[in-house]
């Protein structure tokens, strides 16, 4: 029979996570991702039925390899699970068993998506039911609201790694025998992030480009019965084809061995590791396309800058290009940092186990753990010799965008100085020009009287009459009248020259005594 505690926790699923028979949080906390949950449910969760799809693979006791199974609604999750509970007669309540089945040996969920940016291929109600059924510490809510749909990657920067051990007999979990749950369990959650090329292979490197990609697990084994499940949240089927591939029917006859409890713990560190393998493969080749990327495109800072030779011109988007590279390249060093930590994590959680007196496997898995803590320990020296290269890359960075800003300077100063001898030739031509006109003027002022007197003695009014002699009256009578008029004229011009010369002094000393503020508003 099942527990009565078990019974009104999973007839209640749709309360997740405040239906839990086990609180490990506050209430207030509960409640919290209760609101959470459901605010996401339409950016987190696909909205067309059509196109609902869970895999889940089971390994029972009496069988020889996974059976697999793709739920499409929750009519066939019921199913799977055993529910074959039904509205009653009245409002509120179900006839029919709600479990039917006890649990596999192992069990596998997969909740993906068409690609990381799109919501996943489950109902909510979907979703609660699992959750419920299996009772999933609710602080997988957490790691799961990074997935859903998003134009752009979302809480990059969240990472995690949550615990609840269980495995002592004072504190052990919720026993439900019917289904195989003795209580005494340890559930982990985490999530890994790892780069993904995502262009052709033929692709230049300039137009090459890379995604990050996380995933999050949840685990929880049980230490009496070896019975664990794995929820595996992920934007493709990428880690589900891996495990599948590892422990399928074509993999090593070692990592399909579920015969004993003993082997079903180790198989579960067999799933860490492939995941943490997963998270650190690729960024290697990522850190250093970042690296031929800025070298590619700031080596030109180093050619010579002679204006006698060719050379390259910056502009701003070469700032642009080289800050951008910075920001990935210091997003990858908190990825990294924060792979690390939940690797080490994960490598001390089980550790512990082997000094923990409740652990039944602590001698016969000894070799196993210590094996599996050697190599998350090497993945982890691997990730922190990525760190190094990166930080040393973020400093090549900022010093080759300083030496970029300089040319840009640089190219700024030649310019303004290129204006202003520019500016100085067109005023010496200028200047050139303007006592040109001086001298025509002034030549100009001195012919004027006397074309004008000249013009006024050919006319009819004065006569000489005498055969083209020379007529010294009419030269003196020329004097007499130019001379004076022509001193008359330049004395006007003079006068006219000071008075504007002394106007304009006025206006400038004026503008000077001002305040800024109103002579800028003259």
């Amino acid at each position: 029979m099942l527990a009565d505690t078990f019974k009104r926790s999973y007839a209640d699923f749709e309360s997740y996570p405040r239906n839990l028979i086990c609180q490990t949080t506050y209430r207030d906390a509960a409640e919290a991702s209760f609101v959470r949950l459901r605010g996401a449910e339409r950016t987190l969760l696909i909205q067309d039925e059509d196109e609902y799809e869970v895999p889940f693979r089971d390994l029972l006791p009496s069988a020889q390899g996974f059976e697999k199974q793709n739920i499409f609604n929750d009519e066939a999750l019921k199913a799977w699970l055993g529910d074959e509970s039904m509205p009653g007669p009245v409002a509120g309540t179900t006839i029919g068993e709600l479990a039917t089945k006890k649990d596999p040996l192992c069990r596998f969920i997969y909740f993906y998506a068409e690609n990381s940016r799109e919501p996943l291929k489950i109902s909510l109600r979907m979703l609660l039911r699992i959750l419920t059924y299996h009772q999933v510490m609710p602080i997988y809510i957490d790691f799961l609201s990074v997935f859903g749909s998003q134009v752009v990657p979302r809480d990059l920067r969240f990472s995690g790694f949550r615990e609840q051990n269980m495995i002592k007999e004072l504190a052990r979990g919720p026993k439900v025998e019917f289904l195989g749950r003795s209580g005494r369990q340890f559930q982990l959650c985490y999530n890994l992030k790892a780069s993904n090329y995502i262009s052709l292979p033929d692709t230049k490197l300039q137009e090459q480009e890379w995604s990050i990609r996380q995933a999050a697990i949840h685990h929880q084994f049980d230490v009496e019965t070896g019975t664990s499940l794995w929820i595996v949240t992920k934007g493709d089927k990428e880690i589900k084809d891996r495990i599948e591939d590892m422990n399928g029917v074509d993999g090593r006859p070692e990592d399909r061995d579920f015969s004993s409890p003993e082997n079903c713990f180790r198989r579960s560190l067999d799933v860490h590791l492939l995941c943490c393998n997963w998270s650190v493969e690729d960024w290697r080749w990522y850190i250093q396309w970042l690296e031929e990327s800025i070298d590619r495109a700031t080596a030109i800072v180093f050619a010579p800058r002679d204006r006698s030779v060719p050379r390259h011109h910056f502009e701003p988007k070469d700032v642009q290009y080289v800050q951008s590279h910075e920001e990935k390249i210091n997003v990858a060093i908190m990825i990294l940092e924060a792979n690390v930590n939940i690797l080490k994590s994960l490598r001390e959680f089980y550790k512990n186990l082997l000094n923990d007196k409740s652990f039944p496997w602590r001698d016969t898995c000894k070799d196993d753990i210590l094996v599996f803590s050697e190599q998350v320990k090497v993945m982890t020296y691997d990730l922190e010799m990525q760190i190094s290269r990166a930080k040393l890359l973020v400093k090549i960075i900022g010093d080759r965008k300083s030496l970029v800003l300089q040319h840009l300077q640089a190219q700024g100063t030649e310019k303004m100085e290129d204006l202003t001898i520019s500016m100085h030739e067109l005023g010496v031509m200028a200047q050139k020009e303007a006592i040109a006109m001086r001298i025509i003027t002034v030549v100009t002022v001195i012919f004027l009287p006397a074309t004008f007197v000249s013009t006024f003695f050919s006319t009819d009014i004065i006569k000489y009459q005498n055969g083209g002699t020379f007529s010294r009256e009419a030269l003196n009578n020329w004097f007499e009248v130019t001379i004076p008029l022509t001193f008359v004229t330049l004395v006007l011009c003079y006068i006219s020259f000071k008075k504007s010369s002394r106007s304009k002094l006025a206006r400038l000393r004026k503008v000077l005594r001002a305040p800024v503020g109103k002579s800028a508003a003259s």
